[in-house]
């Protein structure tokens, strides 16, 4: 399947797991290598190719090359979380380069940048999400090295147009990578919109089951920053185990369905709950009110996923009340799993939280949607 030139579809891609079998006895399903290292030739060659399990272990090879296909990317690279390779990305900066990135974004990331990041000597600044305007006039000729952008953004889900962060970035000569965490390569693919890096925290949607940590990159062409991003891997050695690469190929092998069935229940929950009388404001851009709605519509195909945000009538305390009242919604941190989770965002991320204090953070899962709803009307009172 690998040598066959047809584009395939990503639900053939994913299902099939590219139809690689497993080279010593044709297993559809591939083993688990535990190896940390491999044999030299007595004339110091490799003949596997392999040196250390760091970079090389077969465990990697065909998440990667799958990613690469979604994203129809030029190489990817598997790390043991979504923060280290964000932070490949980011650390690939020399002291004095400077960084744009969102107001709105993966709070932990956020956090590390505006504390950490600094004493890195990186220079920073946030844009409002959704201005494009306000991106531009950030821009620093000359020192502007990287964009990040998050779409959509967690927790409130504003929408920004990829192609325009684009095309302000090749104009400063700076790389645009993209966190893709939430939209999936099933719903959006940056790379094809004029993004370099894509990211994943390959934990919440293409695992799909709350049991492996893990993250990706994705990048559009092997160029030298990409080196410096393959070095910071290979260096720091934020990489997965082989059991957890194995069980990440396992999930990932589901995702498109997953990710389909999450998509149409939180489409379902926004158009029942957006004119509750329980509820101050639906945020999810399958809605036709929500402010980037056209944007998403034009950038994401097959859906606009499976998080969306509820606004609670009342303030924080209804919000927390509403919160301890679902049965069904797990109360956890995270997202993009089988099952649904229910998280107050502002007092997770504490001071300086761009989050409302009346928000409910809802990851959907597969569950009935008709269940769901109901567990949501009884926590809000049954209005």
């Amino acid at each position: 399947m690998t040598d066959n030139k047809k584009q395939l579809n990503p639900d053939t891609v994913t299902a099939q797991a590219l139809g690689w079998l497993e080279e010593s006895h044709k297993g559809v399903i591939p083993g688990i290598f535990p190896s940390t290292t491999y044999e030299r030739e007595p004339d110091g060659d490799y003949p596997s190719g392999r040196v250390y399990s760091r970079d090389h272990n077969p465990n990697y090879d065909q998440p990667e090359k799958i990613l690469c296909e979604l994203e129809q990317g030029s190489d990817a690279l598997l790390f043991s979380s979504g923060m280290s390779a964000a932070l490949a990305v980011i650390q690939s900066l020399r002291p004095g380069d400077h960084m744009i990135a969102p107001q709105v974004m993966y709070w932990s990331l956020r956090k590390w940048l505006v504390t950490v990041g600094a004493s890195w000597g990186i220079d920073m600044s946030f844009v409002p999400n959704g201005d494009v305007a306000a991106l531009k006039a950030a821009v620093l000729p000359g020192k502007t090295k990287l964009l990040w952008l998050e779409t959509p953004a967690n927790p409130t889900w504003v929408i920004d147009d990829i192609a325009a962060w684009a095309e302000v970035a090749a104009e400063a000569g700076a790389c645009l990578a993209v966190d893709n965490t939430v939209a999936t390569p099933l719903l959006t693919q940056p790379l094809s919109w004029g993004a370099d890096i894509v990211m994943h925290s390959a934990t919440k949607y293409l695992n799909g089951h709350s049991d492996v940590l893990a993250g990706a990159l994705i990048t559009k062409k092997d160029d030298d920053f990409w080196e410096k991003v393959k070095v910071n891997r290979n260096a720091g050695g934020a990489v997965l185990g082989p059991f957890e690469a194995w069980l990440l190929l396992r999930g990932m092998r589901t995702v498109s369905l997953r990710v389909q069935r999450a998509s149409e229940n939180a489409l379902t929950l926004a158009r029942h709950f957006h004119t509750h009388s329980g509820v101050e404001e639906v945020l999810y851009p399958g809605l036709p009110s929500h402010p980037g709605h056209e944007i998403a519509a034009r950038q994401m195909t097959g859906g606009f996923g499976g998080m969306l945000s509820v606004r609670i009538k009342g303030g924080e305390g209804a919000a927390m009340a509403a919160a301890a009242k679902l049965d069904l919604f797990k109360r956890a941190t995270s997202l993009g799993g089988v099952e649904s989770l229910v998280e107050h965002r502002a007092s997770i991320e504490g001071e300086g939280t761009p989050c409302p204090p009346d928000l409910l953070r809802l990851s959907i899962g597969i569950e009935n949607v008709q269940d769901l709803i109901e567990d949501m009307e009884q926590a809000l009172g049954g209005n």
